[in-house]
Protein backbone atom coordinates (compact mmCIF):
# COMPACT_ATOMS: atom_id res chain seq x y z
CA UNK A 1 0.00 0.00 0.00
CA UNK A 2 1.34 3.42 -0.94
CA UNK A 3 1.07 6.94 0.98
CA UNK A 4 -2.19 8.41 -0.72
CA UNK A 5 -2.39 12.68 -1.24
CA UNK A 6 -5.38 13.04 0.83
CA UNK A 7 -4.46 14.78 3.82
CA UNK A 8 -1.85 17.23 5.24
CA UNK A 9 -0.22 16.29 8.41
CA UNK A 10 1.15 19.13 9.57
CA UNK A 11 5.41 18.53 10.92
CA UNK A 12 6.41 18.62 14.48
CA UNK A 13 9.36 21.01 15.57
CA UNK A 14 12.47 19.48 16.12
CA UNK A 15 13.40 19.46 19.63
CA UNK A 16 16.44 21.56 19.59
CA UNK A 17 17.63 24.74 17.14
CA UNK A 18 20.17 23.18 14.46
CA UNK A 19 21.82 26.94 14.28
CA UNK A 20 21.64 26.76 10.00
CA UNK A 21 22.42 29.73 8.77
CA UNK A 22 18.76 28.88 6.37
CA UNK A 23 16.52 28.18 8.85
CA UNK A 24 15.05 24.54 8.23
CA UNK A 25 11.47 24.02 7.89
CA UNK A 26 10.82 22.52 11.49
CA UNK A 27 13.00 24.75 13.63
CA UNK A 28 11.19 25.50 16.68
CA UNK A 29 12.75 29.20 16.41
CA UNK A 30 10.98 29.68 12.64
CA UNK A 31 7.77 27.85 13.69
CA UNK A 32 7.76 29.90 16.77
CA UNK A 33 8.42 33.59 14.81
CA UNK A 34 5.54 32.65 12.17
CA UNK A 35 3.25 30.98 14.78
CA UNK A 36 3.01 27.66 13.81
CA UNK A 37 3.91 26.07 16.79
CA UNK A 38 1.77 23.55 18.13
CA UNK A 39 -0.24 24.97 21.69
CA UNK A 40 1.47 24.23 24.75
CA UNK A 41 4.98 24.48 23.31
CA UNK A 42 7.31 27.38 23.88
CA UNK A 43 11.37 27.63 23.55
CA UNK A 44 13.42 27.96 25.81
CA UNK A 45 17.60 28.94 25.28
CA UNK A 46 16.90 27.19 21.23
CA UNK A 47 15.44 24.70 22.85
CA UNK A 48 11.32 23.48 22.54
CA UNK A 49 9.72 23.20 26.03
CA UNK A 50 6.50 22.21 27.19
CA UNK A 51 4.25 24.75 28.82
CA UNK A 52 2.48 23.98 32.31
CA UNK A 53 -1.64 24.80 31.82
CA UNK A 54 -0.66 26.82 35.04
CA UNK A 55 1.94 29.31 33.18
CA UNK A 56 -0.23 29.21 30.22
CA UNK A 57 -3.24 31.03 32.49
CA UNK A 58 -0.64 33.33 34.42
CA UNK A 59 0.69 35.08 30.74
CA UNK A 60 -3.23 35.40 29.78
CA UNK A 61 -3.74 37.31 33.01
CA UNK A 62 -0.73 39.70 32.08
CA UNK A 63 -1.85 40.20 28.98
CA UNK A 64 -5.32 41.39 29.78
Amino acid sequence: MGKGKGGKVAKLPKKECCVSKSKCNRCPLRMLKEGTLPSGYTVHKRKLVKVKKSQVKKAGKKAA
